[in-house]
């Protein structure tokens, strides 16, 4: 019998007639997801905006404890490494990432008070308040990437309560979080998980305060414009190399390229270089080419693993967009880009295609593994190539360059120089700090 993946409403794990069945990269199924239908989930926004009010060093509290929770403890009947095994299978994802996210959890949430406390204005004093714009928040969660989850853990921080539709593929992180935080201590009425369909996450949208929403192309299309909505899509994360690319340069753009599968918004999508980009693309596609294929619950698993056929379709998607760039990772692999590693599942080997001009058309295609476009770039190419990005990397010593891509509003987060692991630092803002979204400043006056 299949593990059941419950809704969780007013601190209660329920049951659905509304039933799907989880499946692995592997193809074996894993769990019995309930789904939540529309009507219900409106009805559970509706009590959690009546839910009593936690003072900030309770809920501060809460998180801590439920940190500790999530890394540590048995929760629902599951110890941490059944957890990372069984995200790793049905997300694909390397299970080093999983273990690593358990650790990230437990560090974050005992920093919350001071991450929140660095994102209020300073300002906010005598005469302004900085306050919440409402009192429920829905998450339209994704499955690329564990560390997404911290988002809302920092909106519990600032006293919203939160409803979480999981995405697809991974509901086991946001439901071990849930059940962390309720085993900690925080009030029920504070936090709801509930899967669902397009209806339920459409109804989530409409029905919250405010809602923070992870998604592609279409659903940033169809969410822009609207203020209660904060969209977060695709990253187009770049990198530009601006001087010698010694081997330490190459292995931090491997690892920017590559880390924890390559699954992150963060990771890089494009190098642009003033040097040879063919021969930059060559260097990097050795070393990429060199990254092991294993099962994705071995611990020494570097590459994300998907169905043959939908690896197949994400290899086409690659090669199309590429048009006539040859994939310089081929030439490493005689035996091709996909790996079997399990039944019916497939390792994705990376691809480096160098393209012949910085404002090439793939440079605005984003896929979910370590997938690079190589191509040249000049100052009199402008800053546009440059723009569009979530994360933009600068290998220079260029500080004009440097203050000019700061002032460009495309680009979200600024790495200068070869920061390792930049994107675990708590305080760096993701894409803008969460809490210009979900506070404002209010006038204040008083005798």
């Amino acid at each position: 019998m299949l593990s059941p993946i419950t809704a969780v409403r007013a601190g209660e794990e329920r049951t659905s007639r509304d039933t799907r069945v989880l499946r692995g990269v592997t193809g074996e199924p894993l769990a019995t997801v309930h789904e939540v239908p529309p009507l219900v989930a409106r009805m559970t926004l509706r009590a959690m905006g009546r839910a009593p009010e936690v003072s900030p060093a309770e809920r501060l509290r809460v998180l801590a404890e439920a940190g500790r929770l999530f890394a540590g403890a048995t929760l629902g009947g599951q110890t941490p490494q059944e957890y990372c095994t069984v995200q790793a299978l049905a997300s694909g994802v390397p299970v080093a990432v999983a273990r690593g996210a358990l650790e990230r959890v437990a560090r974050d949430c005992g920093s919350l008070g001071e991450v929140v406390r660095r994102q209020v204005p300073a300002g906010a004093g005598d005469t302004a308040r900085w306050v919440r714009r409402g009192r429920v928040l829905a998450v339209i969660a994704p499955s690329n990437h564990p560390g997404t989850h911290g988002a809302w853990l920092q909106a519990l921080a600032m006293g919203y309560r939160v409803a979480v539709r999981p995405g697809g593929r991974d509901p086991f992180t946001p439901l071990r979080l849930v059940r962390a935080l309720l085993a900690a201590g925080l009030d029920p009425g504070w936090i709801s998980f509930l899967p669902g369909g397009h209806a339920t996450a459409d109804t989530l949208i409409e029905a919250a305060d405010l809602a923070l929403v992870y998604g592609g192309e279409d659903t940033v299309a169809r969410l822009r414009g609207n203020d209660r909505v904060l969209v977060r899509g695709p990253g187009r994360s770049k990198i530009l190399v601006d001087t010698e690319a010694t081997e330490a340069l190459l292995d931090h753009v491997v690892a920017e390229i590559a880390g924890d599968g390559g699954v992150r918004c963060t990771n890089t999508t494009t190098v642009l270089t003033t040097g040879d980009h063919r021969a930059l693309a060559a260097r990097l596609a050795e070393r990429l080419a060199a990254l092991p294929a294993h099962p994705v619950t071995d611990p020494r698993a570097a590459l994300p693993v998907r169905p043959r056929a939908e690896a197949e379709a994400l290899r086409a998607a690659a090669v199309s967009a590429a048009k006539d760039a040859p994939d310089l990772v081929a030439a490493h692999c005689p035996d091709g880009p996909l790996v079997p590693v399990g039944e019916d599942a497939v390792a994705m080997r990376p691809a480096v295609f160098p393209l012949d001009s910085c404002d090439h058309p793939a440079i605005a295609t984003e896929l979910p593994f370590p997938c690079a476009w190589v191509a040249p770039w000049t100052a009199a190419d402008g800053l546009a190539p440059l723009d569009d990005s979530l994360a933009l990397g600068l290998l220079t010593e260029d500080d004009a360059l440097v203050g000019e891509a700061l002032a460009m509003p495309g680009v979200r987060t600024l790495v200068h120089g070869p920061v390792a692991r930049w994107w675990q630092d708590p305080h760096l803002p993701h894409d803008g700090f969460l809490g210009q979204f979900l506070n404002e400043a209010r006038g204040y006056a008083r005798t």
